[in-house]
């Protein structure tokens, strides 16, 4: 488990400084005037005009969890908040930010249009992200291969696989938890047994069980319990991109979103730790059956504690990729680190009804033929 660091004190009476309203920054470059923008897989800013580069500093400070209880406490102490100005889609109601100057866009995740009519916000700032690794061409090639394996998919859905501008690159907001459990349970131990019934030729062994009333406590420890802080995203195709390098996390800085969008959250720190539980009560499951033992188990009651809870808010790399089609909005997504790439499809069923008539045809003619 990562060290654990908790929020500052505020003294009694004692206001905490206000920071300034923030939203996405320009970085000029030196040699030109254009903005500089990321390149991915890498620690430098370049522009896309003259070549330029510019190095981001790294920074020293340590990626620490923090605590829990003592955030949720200290709610109202701004030091630990940030001020952005984000835009909502009133389509598929995400949040993300636009860049400095641009008053009208398309939604990345539903591909609906939005003008910039946004509101500020007072958000927990981000510690900590894995900078973007694919680089947009590479996250187009790894969509073709993907669309390219895909069945029975409409032909328009390859010709929209050639556009080379509808891969947006977006840090969308996760939260990760640590905590240590102990788990109180109640169940039944059944145990196999064998008993011969039945006599001469239909004589036979035949298993029965038996059980008896058990119960025990368990401990579990987990580290880095991943929540994705977002409603935009199906979330079943996004815990599919798992999993991610968190080792490899860098400290938050606004140098690695040049040229890229940010989502804010829609999870609360809370509303995450609830879905934190869902995900734990897999793994709490597992080691209460092993603590019955037997050949089968039950567990009819079960109480689980949660002791030192601290957590981070991270922001991870996605390319994806929102069109409508017949009405219809389909997102696909690429890990920004690895090129796995998981989504909706549309279905030809035109396809399918020619394949169906063919094997009905076939059938046919097997049976002609028989006949």
């Amino acid at each position: 488990m990562s060290e654990t660091g908790t929020l500052p004190e505020v003294q009694e009476g004692q206001e905490p400084p206000e920071p300034p309203p923030s939203g996405p920054k320009e970085f000029p470059c030196k040699q030109c005037g254009a903005k500089l923008q990321y390149a991915p897989g890498t620690r430098m800013q370049k522009c896309a005009y003259c070549g330029s580069e510019n190095s981001i500093a790294q920074s020293e400070a340590d990626i620490h969890e923090l605590d829990f209880a003592t955030y949720l406490r200290q709610m109202a102490d701004r030091r630990d908040t940030v001020e952005r100005l984000t835009v909502k889609c009133h389509a598929c109601g995400a949040e993300s930010t636009l860049e400095p100057n641009v008053t009208s866009a398309h939604c990345p995740f539903c591909a609906s249009p939005v003008v910039a009519t946004g509101t500020s916000k007072r958000l927990l700032k981000p510690q900590s992200l894995l900078p973007f690794k694919i680089t947009r061409e590479q996250g187009m090639a790894c969509f073709r291969n993907w669309v390219s394996s895909l069945w029975f998919a409409p032909g328009d859905l390859k010709r929209y696989a050639q556009s080379e501008n509808k891969l947006s690159g977006m840090y969308v907001p996760y939260w990760t938890y640590d905590t240590k459990t102990m788990t109180f349970y109640r169940g039944e131990r059944g145990d196999d047994y064998y008993v011969t019934v039945g006599t001469g030729k239909n004589r036979h062994r035949q298993r029965r069980t038996r059980w008896r009333p058990v119960s025990g406590t368990v401990w579990v420890n987990f580290d880095d319990v991943l929540v994705i802080a977002s409603h935009s995203l199906p979330r079943e195709y996004a815990e599919k991109l798992e999993p991610w390098d968190l080792k490899n996390l860098e400290s938050y800085s606004d140098d690695y979103l040049a040229g890229f969008r940010a989502e804010s959250y829609q999870v609360d720190l809370q509303q995450g730790f609830a879905r934190a539980k869902e995900i734990m009560a897999g793994p709490i499951r597992q080691a209460i059956c092993r603590d019955i033992g037997g050949d089968h188990q039950r567990i009819h009651s079960s109480h689980t504690q949660y002791d030192h809870i601290t957590f981070k808010h991270l922001l991870l790399p996605i390319w994806l990729s929102a069109y409508r089609y017949r009405d219809k909005v389909y997102r696909f997504l690429v890990n920004g680190r690895t090129g796995e790439v998981q989504g909706e499809r549309p279905w030809s069923y035109l396809k399918i009804a020619f394949l169906v008539l063919a094997i009905l045809a076939g059938i046919g003619a097997v049976v002609a033929l028989a006949s």
